[in-house]
């Protein structure tokens, strides 16, 4: 099973075929210039994440340790879940019932989110799982699994 961890500086116990590590990695900010759906369709203007690409498209699941600040993903993650547009198309899509990118690729790897973090309010915490499992919904991921690290299997 080909596995892809992205973290953002904390180490996990996991064997991983790639690992993106957004504690130290420089990744541009999107610039909305859609040069990843006209100019190079599937290819960000910016080639920082060119490798991240190809391993996460071709991963079985992916691995994600996410710090919560103030309630919310950081701003690394958010950028990096931006940056991800160009995996999908252009174009929408109806058959849910709601506008959905149209899959780019065949499948996408299921996910893994782990985070650590507190939440203020209480229901904080059901606001950020919710908005996690939309994203991934939203990003063609079959089966996705947000949990505390704390409840992270090895």
């Amino acid at each position: 099973m080909k596995t892809v961890i992205i973290t953002e500086g904390e180490n996990i116990p996991a064997s991983a075929d790639y690992t993106l590590d957004l504690a130290k990695a420089e990744v541009q900010d999107c610039i909305g210039c859609w040069s990843c759906w006209w100019k190079t369709p599937g290819r960000c203007a910016f080639k920082d994440l060119d490798e991240f690409y190809h391993h996460y498209v071709t991963a079985d699941r992916a691995i994600i340790v996410s710090q919560v600040t103030k309630g919310f993903v950081s701003g690394k993650l958010k950028t990096l879940f931006d940056r991800m547009i160009p995996l999908y198309l252009p174009y929408t899509e109806y058959s849910t019932g709601e506008s959905m990118h149209v899959p780019r690729y065949g499948r996408y790897p299921d996910i893994e989110f782990y985070y650590q973090g507190t939440f203020v309010p209480p229901d904080g915490r059901q606001i950020f799982v919710d908005y996690i499992q939309r994203v991934f919904y939203q990003f063609h991921s079959k089966n996705i699994v947000v949990k505390p690290i704390g409840e992270r299997n090895s």
